[in-house]
């Protein structure tokens, strides 16, 4: 039997796609059904690792995580990982398959078409239900033709669309009726309702607007989602940085530097939601004033956030720094001495030093790490427990001097091993490793912090599942009957 696919279409990126969708996993849980995420191709440097080593976008995996299942590739059968410069690393099937220009990209779409469909068609075959997400807007009319994620994917698996639109934008009106002008007559029977989503305030004061939306549009108004504070979903890429945080200026602050092509800046989500603690995303040293620590997160391009770092004045400024440094993956590759990529795996390759604050050097190859791992940590202000992580990169880094490092890795890939991970400085101040997840370790996390002069302000809240905090918040809003009908629920 061929499962039935409900779609997530958007007016625009970053309207809440990929969050509902997650939301919508839990739900298809609660009624008893094997439910899988689906999204055709991604672009975004959030990455997740699968049990086989394969590579996917790191809010596919989040939906899978909602759905009770571990992540596979056939939930993302394509990942376009920008680099900059119009140049993306394409990931299919959870592997590189090429680096590529938007135009030699664009023109090679087609030949994906057949990975799309066949992927699709696995998840189909194994699970009640599947729930796909679009990408972007539907109607980019210039684009449409080449469309292998949104309503070609609909079309071909005749699936049962919602069309969500973000109000707290402003536009609701123009953006879910203008969408739907702009479908074909076909694609446009295909959608069974509308979402308005991220509404700030009481939805009571948006009745006539839900009036208008279903007179004008035919179509019944299916929810209207409230804004959710404290989502603790990892975002699907780095727009969601651009929006900024509503969290007081109160207690620790770490700054994390934006660099360009940030990658898997959902790390730090930990340490933002712990009470005390306040996370910065900066992009001037001066920003670094009053910071307890400054943390280099993972980049798609680590030799372009090298040459930017200069340009900013965050050299001399990161040297003169007295709290703590830590670099994550390509971070951690710029805090050493050398980077070189001699076969221009990134761009066009070449050569920079370091900040120089650790005594490695990272030299770039081909062959790309995609791993889960687990590890012991070496560090004056570590716990002696077992950390959990992975790892995505394609340097490879080693001490030349003395060997000081953060971490010994005890399995890789679920086979036991024994190998060295990172470095920290003698004091315990400056490391750096290629873990990312590290500080979703809770007492890695917090003993970290207590080194900083972090206390906590109060009680640790009991743990709850964010999924379900979301699922429950998402329903409320549709009412049971819309998601029944939805899901198809028996």
């Amino acid at each position: 039997m061929t499962a039935p696919v409900m779609m997530v279409l958007g007016t625009a990126s970053s309207v809440g796609k990929s969050v509902l969708v997650t939301a919508l996993c839990r739900i298809a849980t609660w009624y008893g059904l094997r439910v899988a995420p689906f999204k055709a191709q991604n672009m975004s440097n959030n990455a997740a690792v699968t049990l086989d080593g394969g590579e996917i976008a790191r809010s596919t995996a989040v939906q899978a995580a909602a759905a009770r299942i571990e992540p596979t590739v056939e939930m993302n059968p394509i990942l376009i990982k920008p680099e900059g410069h119009r140049r993306s690393q394409i990931i299919v099937e959870g592997r590189p398959w090429r680096t590529l220009d938007a135009l030699d990209f664009w023109q090679r779409k087609e030949m994906l078409w057949n990975v799309v469909t066949r992927n699709l068609d696995a998840l189909r075959a194994r699970y009640d239900l599947v729930i796909a997400e679009g990408a972007g807007s539907p109607v980019e009319l210039n684009l449409k033709a080449g469309d292998i994620v949104n309503m070609r994917v609909a079309t071909y698996a005749q699936a049962r669309v919602v069309l969500v639109g973000d109000i707290d934008t402003g536009g609701i009106f123009a953006q879910l009726l203008g969408t739907l002008m702009l479908l074909e007559p076909e694609e446009r029977a295909l959608v069974r309702g509308l979402i308005v989503n991220r509404f700030r305030g009481d939805p009571a004061l948006f009745e006539e607007g839900v009036r208008i939306l279903e007179q004008r549009s035919g179509l019944p108004v299916l929810g209207v989602v409230p804004w959710i504070e404290d989502l603790r979903v990892a975002e699907e890429d780095a727009v969601a940085l651009e929006r900024g945080s509503n969290t007081p200026n109160a207690g620790l602050t770490i700054a994390v530097v934006h660099l360009p092509a940030i990658a898997n800046f959902d790390d730090f989500d930990p340490l933002a939601r712990e009470s005390g603690v306040m996370v910065r995303y900066i992009t001037r040293p001066d920003e670094m004033a009053n910071a307890a620590a400054v943390i280099l997160p993972g980049t798609k391009h680590t030799l372009a956030a090298r040459r930017w770092l200069r340009e900013r004045g965050f050299d001399t400024a990161l040297r003169r720094f007295p709290g703590a440094i830590v670099g994550i993956c390509g971070g951690y590759q710029l805090l050493g001495e050398r980077i070189s990529d001699p076969a221009g795996v990134e761009g066009q390759g070449g050569e920079e030093p370091g900040l120089g604050v650790l005594p490695v050097e990272t030299i770039f190859s081909s062959e790309k790490r995609t791993v889960r791992i687990s590890a012991q940590a070496h560090a004056p202000w570590a716990s002696s427990g077992l950390l959990e992580g992975y790892e995505i990169h394609m340097g490879r880094t080693r001490a030349i001097r003395e060997e000081r490092p953060l971490l010994t890795i005890v399995c890789r890939s679920g086979q036991p091993t024994h190998e060295s991970d990172g470095h920290i400085s003698t004091d315990g101040r400056i490391w750096g490793c290629y873990m990312h997840g590290i500080f979703a370790n809770d007492e890695f996390r917090r003993a970290w912090l207590r080194s900083l002069g972090w206390y906590s302000t109060g009680a640790p809240a009991p743990p709850t599942d964010p999924y379900d905090h979301l699922a429950r918040h998402v329903a409320a809003a549709l009412g049971e009957g819309v998601v029944e009908r939805l899901l198809q629920a028996p």
